[in-house]
């Protein structure tokens, strides 16, 4: 374990909470941080900035972290009864409305002070988010199809894997089957980021984003490639179906172990949202 990870240990273990309630508890100085990396913020506008997100972070407090309570409640008593195809759909839909909802408030709530930037800081942005490209090509776009989907099927069983615990033989080869299957979307995906970092790029010098940045950003998926609209669906459609049979296949401790999951972030936003 690295230092930085020990430090960040010994952190939870003395504050008494649990990874969700301290990264939430230290979402200000995250969020800070973040917009000077990307923005390059003088003091002043550092001090706004935190201004806006510090009011931003107490709607969110108040009025989603309850909503996603509920989810995670709802999620779990759906699971624990056996979580049909629909329920993931459901579940999916409800994650889509709560992220365009957040997101949206996000952006009424910065768009002016955006409009503010310099034209050196939004070339800052634009060559922080070519470093991000570089990043994104790396994980997602290098090497042979062979080993892009390998990537995937890793990181597809990790997660599946950190929600169930391990996964048996006939588990591990519906999944493998599904990575075998369906499309890769990584290169049209990587077009699809870059078209709306350029949206960005040209609202922020244009100055437009008080007006249009909120509905833009809620609405990320509005003037995709027909082509990737296409495939994302049907990639989708595919994991659901996959998941839909590991689902009836999950032994005892499996369910229970994503049900107790489920219902610790419910208890975690519960507690985050009543600590205002």
């Amino acid at each position: 374990m690295s230092g930085r990870a020990l430090l960040l240990a010994a952190a939870l273990l003395l504050s008494g909470c649990s990874a969700v309630e301290f990264a939430y508890n230290n979402a200000d100085v995250w969020l800070s941080w973040r917009a000077s990396h990307y923005l390059d913020l003088s003091d002043e506008q550092a001090r706004e900035f935190d201004g806006r997100a510090a009011a931003l972070l107490a709607w969110h407090r108040k009025q989603a972290l309850p909503a996603y309570a509920r989810l995670a409640d709802e999620a779990a008593a759906r699971l624990e009864r056996g979580a049909t195809r629909d329920d993931m759909v459901w579940g999916y839909d409800a994650v889509r409305a709560q992220a365009r909802e957040g997101i949206g408030r996000a952006g009424a709530a910065l768009g002016d002070f955006l409009d503010r930037l310099s034209p050196a800081q939004v070339d800052h942005l634009e060559r922080r988010l070519a470093d991000d490209n570089r990043r994104y090509a790396r994980l997602w776009l290098d090497g042979t199809p062979e080993e892009q989907r390998r990537r995937r099927l890793e990181r597809l069983l990790h997660t599946l894997e950190d929600w169930l615990g391990e996964l048996n033989d006939a588990q591990r080869d519906r999944v493998r089957s599904f990575n075998d299957a369906a499309p890769y979307n990584a290169a049209p995906r990587d077009r699809e980021r870059r078209r709306l970092q350029a949206e960005l790029l040209a609202m922020l010098r244009a100055r437009r984003s008080a007006g249009a940045l909120a509905d833009w950003a809620a609405h990320w998926d509005r003037g995709r490639e027909p082509a990737f609209a296409a495939a994302n669906r049907a990639q989708l459609d595919a994991m659901t179906a996959m998941l839909a049979d590991v689902e009836r296949t999950l032994s005892e401790r499996q369910r229970a172990h994503a049900v107790d999951r489920l219902r610790e972030y419910a208890r975690d936003f519960r507690a985050l949202a009543a600590a205002r």
